[in-house]
């Protein structure tokens, strides 16, 4: 092969000399077989690394002199990937195999092989081949360590989900289905969930096993047994205040103390747990409840890192409980407000009215969706549906203060209902808390014994009102239309619509609540409530009320208020 000089020009050819000396300094161990396998030559190295001088070598079977399975016996030969190479002729590889040393010990080896040829004669095959027999500790070493990152990233992303997943709730049933979910099979085999009511009672609320949710399993779950005053149980330590317990199977043989410890340990029992991790939900003085999570595999028993993981999660999960209870709390009173802030429907003449008031969803907050009807002072009954801007307690105290502002107002002013809300929308500002609602006044005209009857209405930024008439006709009173109260964009004038009413009619008012789904437009909406209301006009008002309600879509985050007027027929 030509050579180089200092200077990269060729220079004279690299004699057998050079290439002798190469190979003896090589630190690579190397060795020559022939087509048989036979051992032909091999360098310092590969006497080092086998442990055999080359005398002792040259000749033999290359297989069969060093060769072996991973119990030191011999391998066979059609197993053997050299002599698979040899007989193709071809470039191989391998890694793994083991060769047995002079000193009777293995050695683990990676080796490459490449043929040789002299003028197109096949003469064998170099194999180079180094030792893993040291690299074995560093490698398990390594591949331990990966693995302990492997687990606390998991344990990291697992404790990221749940905090977004719980983040998404503030409905407890949902938020303790979720966290089963996330914790079973991912950390663990089985996981229990204990509340702590405000009278200190306690309740297993969720018992989460491989299946899914295990409701036989979650004991008496209107109300746990007390605990015994000196239950050193986990789950008893855990809801006093304790710190987090862990025991493993041998732990365990403690008889329980109380009939608290008692209905826990069948759970463990029923479980199979050989490993069990109870920790707090909350933290320092507001503790809600007690997490337990279980493994049944003795060889993956929980240990101090998943105890702070375990931790941190009980810590999260007891804040989203105890703002689930606060919310429901405010929730409540809320809601409790709203109803009662809903006056008596009155019962003009031959004139029926039906309302319906329908909260949002346990999930969602309450909003300030109102409806009324009242005579006013020269007897002409008047309607109103609205809603406030909003979904919190401020909202219902909003569409409180509205409500009242607008029947004084109404009820004192005889004249277009247009002029009462131009009235509403400048004293809004300066007597309530409201920033923006929308409304339908109306006014309906007419003897309420005989009629005719005519509506007069004006809409401040409101769903039009859906009038269904005999004949199976329903269309939407779209007119009328102005906008929203507190947008304060206009100089007054709200503008007025008038309809006639005819016999036997029904006029729906409603809020958005009733045609506004996530993930669907208003057109759909609307389409959908006109389709209802049409198959549903000639039920009694009740029926028809109920039922709109019913079919309503899920998937609705939103309070409806609903008012439905129905003329006698002549």
């Amino acid at each position: 092969m030509p050579g180089v000089d200092d200077e990269g020009r060729p220079g004279p050819a690299a004699g057998p000399g050079l290439w002798l000396r190469v190979v003896e300094q090589l630190g690579t161990a190397l060795m020559v077989v022939d087509p048989a396998g036979r051992i032909r030559a091999v360098n310092p190295a590969a006497e080092r690394l086998l442990a055999r001088t080359a005398t002792a070598m040259l000749g033999q079977d290359a297989h069969e002199l060093l060769h072996r399975d991973a119990s030191g016996g011999p391998l066979r030969r059609e197993r053997c990937p050299l002599l698979q190479a040899l007989a193709e002729r071809a470039s191989a590889r391998g890694e793994g195999d083991r060769c047995l040393r002079g000193d009777g010990h293995l050695v683990t080896i990676s080796w490459s092989a490449s043929p040789l040829a002299d003028d197109g004669s096949f003469e064998g095959m170099a194999v180079l081949f180094t030792d893993l027999t040291g690299d074995q500790g560093v490698r398990r070493e390594r591949a331990a360590y990966t693995k302990a990152l492997e687990d606390r990233t998991e344990r990291l992303t697992l404790v990221a989900e749940i905090t977004d997943v719980l983040g998404q709730t503030l409905e407890t049933d949902e938020a303790l289905a979720r966290l089963g979910r996330l914790l079973v099979p991912r950390l663990a085999d089985w996981a229990a969930v204990d509340l702590l009511t405000t009278s200190g009672q306690v309740h297993r609320v969720a018992v989460t096993g491989p299946a899914g949710r295990e409701a036989g399993l979650e004991g008496r779950r209107e109300q746990l047994p007390d605990a015994g005053e000196a239950d050193g149980s986990p789950l008893v330590q855990v809801l006093s205040g304790g710190d987090p317990v862990l025991r493993n199977e041998a732990e365990r043989a403690t008889p329980p103390g109380s009939p608290l410890a008692t209905v826990h340990s069948d759970f463990l029992r029923a479980a199979a747990a050989t490993s069990a991790l109870t920790v707090p939900l909350g933290s320092g003085q507001r503790i809600t409840g007690a997490l337990t999570v279980v493994r049944t595999d003795r060889a993956h028993p929980f240990d101090t890192e998943d105890v702070a993981v375990v931790s941190d999660i009980g810590r999260r999960v007891g804040l989203v409980i105890d703002n689930a209870r606060r919310f429901g709390r405010q929730r409540a009173v809320a809601e409790a407000m709203q109803r009662n802030l809903l006056a008596p429907l009155p019962r003009p003449g031959r004139l029926r009215l039906a309302a319906r008031y329908q909260p949002a969803p346990a999930g969602s907050q309450v909003g300030g969706d109102w409806y009324d009807a009242f005579a006013l002072k020269d007897g002409t009954l008047a309607l109103v549906i609205g809603d406030v801007v909003g979904h919190d307690l401020t909202a219902a105290a909003g569409m409180a203060q509205l409500h009242g502002v607008l029947r004084s107002l109404a009820w004192d002013h005889i004249g277009q209902p247009g002029a009462v809300i131009d009235r509403l929308d400048d004293a809004m500002p300066a007597i309530t808390t409201v920033p923006l609602a929308t409304l339908v006044l109306a006014r309906v005209e007419g003897d309420p014994h005989t009629g005719p009857w005519t509506l007069r209405w004006t809409s401040a930024g409101h769903p039009p009102p859906l009038l269904l008439t005999p004949g199976k006709d329903a269309r939407y009173l779209e007119a009328g239309q102005g906008l929203l109260l507190g947008a304060r964009l206009g100089t007054g004038n709200r503008p007025n619509a008038t309809q006639e009413l005819p016999p036997g009619s029904t006029l729906l008012l409603y809020t958005d609540g009733l045609i506004e789904i996530p993930g669907s437009d208003l057109d759909t909406g609307l389409g959908r409530l006109r389709r209802h209301a049409l198959a549903l006009a000639d039920a009694p008002l009740d029926t028809l009320c109920d039922q709109l309600l019913a079919r309503m879509p899920p998937g609705s985050t939103d309070d409806v208020a609903l008012l439905a007027l129905r003329l006698p027929m002549p």
